[in-house]
């Protein structure tokens, strides 16, 4: 039983940044601007919380500027996209190694040329909190339950994402310009500053994921912290088919993989698997589930077209 704890546990702590990064890029995407970007993003987001944490001792402001290093770095490819109407594909690649040169040189520069942050002290890392009474329940109490306040912050942007695009003006016009963007346009609704806007809260939800990384699970920063994970949330995404709560179920399915990655060996999985097929094991899924449901998949209907106001 304690066994299968940890694995839950793992997979809680590795879904969390998923479910933060993957919920930017819905917003992104609902509103028809492509982000192939997240991985940058989380990076930039796990670099800044990282350095911040060790400067200021305090992983709450660690968390908020990577917040807004994720909105700073989400500009440029919010601009090229909308503003320039330049391939949003391209442009969000750009991010991604703009966003791992900036990180990697300023930490080489920082710190005498290592190639990561120190290790942030135990004191000033964020600590998980228990749930009193829940924590107690047998196998999925302390691993759902006496979670880092990341967990907590991804499950309650889940519930608000779902409101804010299904319950509320803001989220049906979010939709509309990523479905129809001429025709929102004509009612009235201003295509391209709601998507500047889903674009920049995009930046910094994958900025946050980053820093659950860096803080919660790294506890440093280096050039592999992030490594892929911010295609593996764009993955959960698609599995998830554009929708909060799809979009949790995937992250956990893949958080689930990293997890039996990790821990392969304490459940006796190598006695069948070589470890090297479990390390593939989290980007394996993700080729057979997007191979699998991409087709079933559709994204909104005007994702990854440019908006030219004065077009016919």
């Amino acid at each position: 039983m304690e066994t299968w704890t940890n694995v839950l546990q793992t997979t809680v702590l590795y879904a969390t940044p998923l479910i933060l990064a993957a919920m930017g890029g819905l917003f992104s995407e609902r509103s028809g601007v492509v982000n192939i970007g997240l991985e940058g993003l989380m990076t930039i987001g796990a670099f800044a919380a990282a350095v911040t944490t060790l400067m200021t001792g305090n992983p709450w402001v660690g968390l908020l500027v990577a917040m807004v290093a994720g909105i700073l770095f989400a500009v440029p490819h919010a601009v090229a996209s909308i503003t320039f109407r330049a391939d949003q594909v391209v442009s969000g690649v750009a991010i991604n190694f703009l966003a791992l040169g900036i990180a990697v040189y300023t930490v080489k520069s920082m710190y005498d040329g290592a190639a990561q942050t120190p290790a942030i002290p135990s004191a000033d890392t964020l600590n998980r909190l228990p749930i009193p009474g829940l924590t107690e329940i047998p196998v999925i109490g302390p691993a759902l339950f006496n979670a880092f306040p990341t967990t907590y912050i991804a499950v309650i942007v889940v519930i608000l994402s779902y409101v804010i695009l299904y319950r509320t003006p803001f989220g049906m016009r979010l939709r509309a310009v990523g479905e129809h963007p001429r025709a929102a346009a004509t009612n009235g609704i201003s295509v391209i500053r709601l998507r500047y806007i889903a674009v920049l809260i995009s930046g910094a939800l994958a900025g946050l994921g980053g820093a659950g990384l860096s803080i919660a699970i790294a506890s440093e920063f280096n050039q592999t912290t992030v490594a892929g994970q911010g295609f593996i949330a764009l993955a959960a995404l698609i599995f998830g088919k554009w929708n909060p709560f799809g979009v949790l179920g995937a992250a956990t399915f893949f958080g689930f993989a990293v997890s039996l990655s990790l821990i392969g060996q304490l459940i006796g999985l190598t006695a069948f698997v070589p470890s090297e097929v479990l390390s593939m094991t989290p980007y394996i899924l993700t080729i057979l589930a997007l191979a699998g449901f991409v087709g079933r998949a559709e994204g909104p209907g005007a994702l990854g077209k440019p908006y030219e106001a004065d077009g016919r």
